[in-house]
C-alpha cells in the first residue's frame, strides 16, 4: 500500500488519479466521522463531499510531517466541516432543558453494545449534544475549546455533556434490557 508521504508527493505533481486513491483510503472513515456528527446519513454524506472539495483545494499546501499527518488532516476538515453545517442549520443552540433525569448508578457497560448500535444512539442525540460529546470524547478538546468553537459557553458544554452522557447511558440501558429480554423469550 502506498505511504501517505507517497500519496502527497502524487497528488504534488498534479496525480488526479492519485486524489481519486487519496478518496478511496479515507472517505469510509470520514464517512463514520461525519455521521457522529450529523447523525443522518444523507447529512454525513454531504458533509463528505464538501469536506474533500476542501481537501482537493488545499492538499497541495499540506506539509507532510509523518504517517498519520494526511489522515489526521483531511478527519479535521471533515469534523470542522460537519461543525460549519450545523451551525449553518443553527442546530447547535442550548438544547431544550430535560426534565431531571436520576443519575445513573454506573455507566452501563457499554463494550456490550456493538458499534454500529452505539454510532446510532450517538446519531440520534440532539444536535447540540452530539457536537459536545463528540468533541469532548473523540476529538479531546476541552470545554474551552468546545465552547469556542461552538460559540457557547465552556459551563454549557459541560452541562450539554452531561445530558448527552446522561441520554446515552438511558439508551444503552434500554438496548441492554431489550436484548436480555429478546433472548429470554
Amino acid at each position: 500500500m502506498e505511504t501517505e508521504k507517497q500519496l502527497l508527493q502524487a497528488i504534488a505533481k498534479g496525480d488526479r488519479v492519485a486524489f481519486r486513491r487519496l478518496y478511496e483510503r479515507f472517505a469510509g472513515h470520514a464517512m463514520a466521522v461525519a455521521l457522529r456528527y450529523m447523525g443522518r446519513p444523507d447529512d454525513a454524506q454531504d458533509v463528505v463531499q464538501d469536506a474533500f472539495v476542501k481537501v482537493l483545494t488545499k492538499v497541495g499546501g499540506l506539509t507532510y510531517r509523518g504517517e498519520g499527518t494526511l489522515k489526521s488532516w483531511v478527519m479535521r476538515i471533515v469534523v470542522n466541516t460537519a461543525l460549519d453545517s450545523l451551525r449553518d442549520r443553527t442546530m447547535l443552540g442550548v438544547q431544550v432543558e430535560l426534565p431531571d433525569m436520576p443519575e445513573e448508578e454506573a455507566s452501563p457497560p457499554v463494550d456490550r453494545v456493538p458499534p454500529g448500535v452505539l454510532n446510532r444512539m450517538i446519531g440520534e442525540l440532539p444536535p447540540g449534544y452530539r457536537a459536545v460529546l463528540n468533541l469532548h470524547v473523540f476529538e479531546g478538546y476541552s470545554h474551552q475549546r468546545i465552547g469556542e468553537l461552538l460559540g457557547i459557553r465552556e459551563n454549557t458544554s459541560a452541562s450539554q455533556l452531561t445530558r448527552a452522557k446522561q441520554l446515552l447511558a438511558r439508551k444503552i440501558s434500554e438496548y441492554l434490557k431489550q436484548q436480555a429480554t429478546d433472548e429470554t423469550e
